[in-house]
Parts: C-alpha cells; sequence; structure tokens
C-alpha cells in the first residue's frame, strides 16, 4: 500500500494537514484527502511511488482562474502538498506508524514527523527516535517543547528541510450510561466516527450487544461503574438511563474521579435542577464538567435529531481540546 500525507496547505481545503489516507496496488483506497476530487490522480502517482519505492510529495494548487481550465474545475481555492510513501512490511514507515497506533492505543499521544522537503534526508514519516540528522532532531526538540497544538511545521535551513510534526490523539472513548431505545442511534453516530463507545445499563433487556453491534456493552448496577469501566480512560460520558435513581447514582460514581472531562445529561433543565438537589455536595464535583441538557440546539425532536445534537457537542468539545494548526519558521 501507499501511505498518503497532507503536510501542508494553504487557502480552502477540505482537510487539514496531518489527515492521512491508504492508497492499495488494487486501486481501492481507505479515507480522504480531498472530498473525492483528486483521489483518482493521487492513485496515478502512488502507483509510481509502488513501483519505484521513492518517497515523493506532489502539490495540487486550485486557487484561481486556471484551475478551471488547466486543473481539476474544484473550486475550493485552496493549495494542498502531499507526500506519499510506500508502506510494506518492516519498512520504516509502517513501523512507525504501527508504534503510533500502539502508543495511542495506551491512551497516549504520539508523534510523527513528515519529512517532505529535504536535500540530503529521505522523504518519509520518522519518529525521534530514528536517526535524523542532529541539527534536525535538535530542532524538533526545541520546537515541540510546550507544545499543544495538533502539528506544527518544522524548518531546518542547513538541510533545506521542511517536516511537518503531528500529534497523534487517542481514539475518543466515549461511555454511554444507559442503554435504552434512544440509546442506540447516539451509539450509532459515535461509533459512525470511529470512535469506542462503551455502553452500561442495570437492565439485562437492555444490555446486549446485539442492540448495539460494535460497542462494548455492559450489564451492571450503576454503583459498579467505576468497577465496570476505567473511567479515567474515557472522554466523555452521556447518563441517560431515563430512571432518576439511577442517573443520580451514576453521576456519583463520574464525581468520584476528574475524568471523564465531558459528563452529558439528558432531560430538561429542571429534571437537572432535581438531580443537583439530590447531588447536594457532590454536584460541586461535577459542575464544571456537566452539560444538561446534553445537546446543542439544533431543533432536533426525534432520537435521531437528538442523537445527532449528542454526539455533536462531544465532538465540537473534544475539538476544543486538540487545538488547530500552527507553523513555526
Amino acid at each position: 500500500m501507499v501511505l498518503a500525507t497532507l503536510v501542508a496547505t494553504s487557502g480552502s481545503t477540505y482537510r487539514k494537514p496531518g489527515a492521512r489516507m491508504l492508497i492499495g496496488s488494487d486501486g481501492r483506497y481507505y479515507g480522504l484527502l480531498s472530498g473525492g476530487c483528486l483521489e483518482s490522480d493521487l492513485i496515478h502517482h502512488a502507483n509510481q511511488v509502488m513501483a519505484s519505492g521513492r518517497a515523493i510529495a506532489i502539490e495540487y494548487d486550485m486557487r484561481g482562474p486556471d484551475d478551471e481550465l488547466f486543473g481539476f474545475g474544484a473550486g475550493c481555492e485552496g493549495a494542498m502538498r502531499i507526500l506519499l510513501e510506500r508502506l510494506e512490511h518492516g519498512s520504516r514507515a509502517s513501523e512507525n506508524v504501527k508504534a503510533a497506533v500502539c502508543e495511542t492505543s495506551k491512551g497516549n499521544v504520539a508523534t510523527l514527523i513528515s519529512i517532505y522537503e529535504s536535500r540530503d534526508t529521505p522523504l518519509g514519516t520518522y519518529r525521534l527516535t530514528d536517526d535524523l540528522p542532529i541539527g534536525l532532531k535538535q530542532h524538533i526538540e526545541d520546537s515541540i517543547k510546550g507544545w499543544k497544538q495538533c502539528q506544527m511545521v518544522a524548518e531546518v535551513h542547513a538541510d533545506q528541510c521542511r517536516a511537518l510534526l503531528h500529534r497523534l490523539f487517542p481514539i475518543p472513548h466515549i461511555l454511554i450510561c444507559g442503554a435504552g431505545p434512544d440509546a442506540q442511534p447516539v451509539v450509532s453516530q459515535l461509533l459512525s466516527l470511529g470512535w469506542r463507545v462503551s455502553v452500561v445499563d442495570h437492565r439485562a433487556s437492555y444490555a446486549t450487544g446485539q442492540r448495539f453491534p460494535g460497542a462494548e456493552v455492559f450489564h451492571n448496577d450503576a454503583s459498579q461503574l467505576s468497577e465496570t469501566i476505567r473511567l479515567g480512560g474515557c472522554h466523555a460520558a452521556v447518563v441517560m438511563s431515563h430512571h432518576l435513581p439511577t442517573d443520580i447514582v451514576y453521576l456519583r460514581e463520574l464525581a468520584a474521579l476528574e475524568t471523564p472531562g465531558f459528563i452529558g445529561l439528558l432531560g430538561p433543565t429542571r429534571r437537572r435542577q432535581r438531580i443537583a438537589m439530590d447531588l447536594g455536595e457532590t454536584m460541586r464535583r461535577l459542575e464544571w464538567r456537566l452539560h444538561g441538557p446534553v445537546g446543542l440546539p439544533i431543533g432536533a425532536v426525534t432520537p435521531e435529531g437528538i442523537a445527532l445534537s449528542v454526539a455533536s457537542q462531544i465532538h465540537s468539545w473534544i475539538a476544543a481540546l486538540r487545538q488547530p494548526t500552527t507553523t513555526l519558521g
């Protein structure tokens, strides 16, 4: 396969630096970099990389009127540079991507370095543990001190080198407390994002894997939540059992730790106020991260619409934690 990494953009583009896709030798691809505008041309370049084994960086410029005549006619008014490299067993790219996946699966943040312009260093995907030029490695180490952004560009003028430093975060893990009928579209929405979802309920008839394909499902009492799920590994939780005493117990369990950082509570404001009274002092440990009623105000009235509003709010919250691109020169 060929790994395609979006390493630089200018103007309006469908995806941003750090986005990746895979292109197979049979022409099939996984993921998108342009929304379908450039993928067929990327396959052509990927075949060349597959044959030669040499990584290349290609550029697409869709700005201005010339794009209609000589380009792809996408009208995106943006430019993008894409690094293509062969991905095969034992290759540097393969080993480094696998190592990054291993790190993120443990809940850690991994960093990959995509060198896409260099006079002396082969193009491709690296990690800091690789044999990089001393000047480049030192520059990267200096750059990432206190680094909070998702991406940055490192430039080393001695080597005429440019590289994208990209932080890979763990896949969001969302906990759904309550497995009623309206939890099914919520879980479906979250799974469609490629996220990990765990569902817990005290009712055996609801807590079944058949009702939530693709999710982890647990049948247990609310009071045993911390024994059932490693709450420290969850990014967000939604409390939606539709049973007031059970929701109160879930919130007590969630209040015991500072994670998850996002806790959604389904139901109207008056219900939240009643729960707050019952929780008493425990509510103080939840207030800064409790979102109730959960969901963005999109005018949702159906279970599917409400699920969309809930998933959107969680998505927005997680995206805000993973800050936008910064360029360092």
